[in-house]
């Protein structure tokens, strides 16, 4: 019985469901194998990487939907989608990214249409839709801190979560429920290990005249990927990139900086709370080895009992 790498349900013998093709495009019926091998996928992503509007440390592929075919295509102009490959230095990027995707989504964490896809070889790579495309030409604005800060994607980390917050007030309609959002998704970071949340993995997005935080991405557990490193947050809070807890998560950044109410700080935290056994179920479904799901599992018991979760 084989599960959809979009969906994660069950599917008999196919290889994707139908909702989950669904999801990329009502009209998709199919899907076939990417018609690259991992291998291959990794060589043009570096052969394109300059040509490529969004960068960043990960390789990834600007795609298009052959709805018709029913294959994803390798695109350098008007792609829809982004693919990460699989890297051979840091194992089950993809299948990281994904489950931790998902999880923010069983928290309200606004995501992008995402999943895995397979390629020649039987290979699993994410896939995520752009949410600053509408439409064949449309573009949607869009702009990652590091821009709004005025710096750039080799200073992205020379600024902290204060610095960050102000940004926030400075920049969208509603500063208090995008506050609100910032501060779900800094515990969530932590919960899952990331530690990799520069400035330019933070952005805005102008919607219905509306600029608030965009859809979240490139959210994934580094730290069981990245061997001795002993931080737990890209930006400094309070000072400090590590042996962060309750107090200054919740106290200092949620109440102190975020200036969030006692019941919006309560209700954050009790759904991340009512959500962990769904994450757990998710967890041991996802595509991950059960080398990398024993290792995603003892972090994320040991930061939400830190946490008092």
């Amino acid at each position: 019985m084989n599960r959809c790498p979009i969906t994660y349900e069950l599917c008999g013998d196919l290889q994707y469901s139908e909702n989950g093709l669904r999801l990329i495009s009502p009209k998709l019926t199919q899907l076939q194998l990417i018609n690259y091998s991992s291998e291959q996928l990794l060589t043009e992503a570096m052969e394109r990487a300059t040509r490529m509007s969004i960068q960043g440390v990960q390789p990834k592929l600007s795609m298009v939907l052959n709805i018709k075919d029913g294959v994803f295509e390798i695109a350098d102009k008007r792609g829809r989608f982004i693919l990460k490959p699989q890297h051979p230095n840091f194992k089950e990027l993809p299948q990281n990214e994904d489950l931790t995707m998902k999880l923010a989504s069983l928290i309200d964490i606004e995501v992008p249409i995402h999943g895995l896809v397979y390629s020649e070889g039987g290979s699993l790579h994410y896939f995520i839709k752009r949410f600053d495309r509408k439409g064949q030409k449309d573009r949607i604005a869009v702009e990652d801190f590091a821009q709004l800060a005025g710096l750039s994607r080799y200073t992205k980390y020379n600024y902290s979560m204060e610095k960050l917050i102000r940004l926030i007030d400075e920049y969208c309609t509603f500063p208090a429920v995008e506050k609100s959002k910032l501060f779900k998704l800094v515990l969530f970071n932590f919960l899952v290990g990331n530690e990799d949340m520069h400035l330019k993995n933070y952005s805005v997005i102008t919607r219905d005249g509306k600029v608030e935080l965009s859809p979240a991405y490139d959210l994934l557990n580094s730290s069981i990927v990245l061997k001795g490193n002993i931080e737990e947050i890209a930006l400094p809070l309070k000072g400090k990139k590590s042996n962060l807890n309750q107090d200054v998560l919740v106290n200092y950044f949620g109440k102190d900086r975020c200036q969030l109410t006692n019941r919006i700080i309560d209700q954050t935290l009790g759904s991340i709370q009512a959500a962990l056994p769904a994450w757990a179920e998710l967890l041991e479904i996802s595509f991950l080895s059960a080398e990398m799901k024993d290792k995603y599992r003892s972090l994320l018991n040991k930061r939400a009992a830190i946490l008092g979760f």
